[in-house]
């Protein structure tokens, strides 16, 4: 969404696995600093389908281990969707760092009880709103409650939206905006905390 690929364009590395092409010509070079490896369009069916089998998410893991070790990137960062599917646990055994995602609402703060996050994730407070009570007791709650919560929040911010459609990165798009700001210091709190290691 936020790195100019088509809407249309249906390739990725999950894609290409299941068409039995090479994951890397999915790849995008969005600038000399920044690649994008895209999943590529599935019908729900083909999804559930290609997850189901061990070989594919063995396939995955293997080319997040390539890519580590190619000793190219600084950071690989992973969209992992929610869940405890046997490829997310599997993902979580090789990622060094997890930061589970979540909006202080009510909804999150069910799930995040229902569903406990994986052991030493952190907790990042997004589309936080300062004007919404129960979104300020919510965080208050969190802050008593998890240990790894991480010491900034990600506050509600049009400029999310709009570099989405504008099909840029926030920080390209909107670099003053508050949003980036945040972004910006949560990135330099991940140096700090998370010195030498890639995904």
């Amino acid at each position: 969404m936020y790195f100019n690929i088509p809407f249309t364009r249906p390739e990725g590395w999950a894609r290409a696995m299941h068409d039995g092409q090479a994951w890397q010509h999915a790849a995008w070079r969005y600038t000399s600093r920044l690649d994008v490896l895209p999943f590529g369009q599935f019908t729900q069916a083909q999804s559930v389908e290609f997850f189901a089998r061990a070989e594919n998410v063995e396939r995955f893991i293997g080319m997040l281990t390539a890519l580590k070790s190619s000793g190219r990137y600084r950071w690989i960062l992973l969209d992992i969707p929610a869940g405890f599917s046997a490829c997310v646990l599997r993902t979580f055994e090789i990622v060094d760092h997890v930061i589970t995602v979540a909006r202080p609402d009510t909804n999150c703060h069910v799930r995040l009880h229902q569903q406990p996050m994986a052991l030493g994730s952190y907790l990042l407070v997004n589309g936080f709103q300062v004007s919404s009570r129960l979104q300020d007791d919510i965080w208050q709650m969190w802050l008593q409650s998890h240990k790894n919560l991480t010491p900034l929040v990600i506050h509600q911010d049009e400029a999310m939206a709009e570099c989405a459609a504008a099909k840029q990165p926030l920080g390209e798009y909107q670099p003053q905006s508050l949003a980036a700001e945040e972004v910006m210091t949560l990135a330099n709190w991940c140096l700090l905390n998370f010195a030498g290691d890639a995904t």
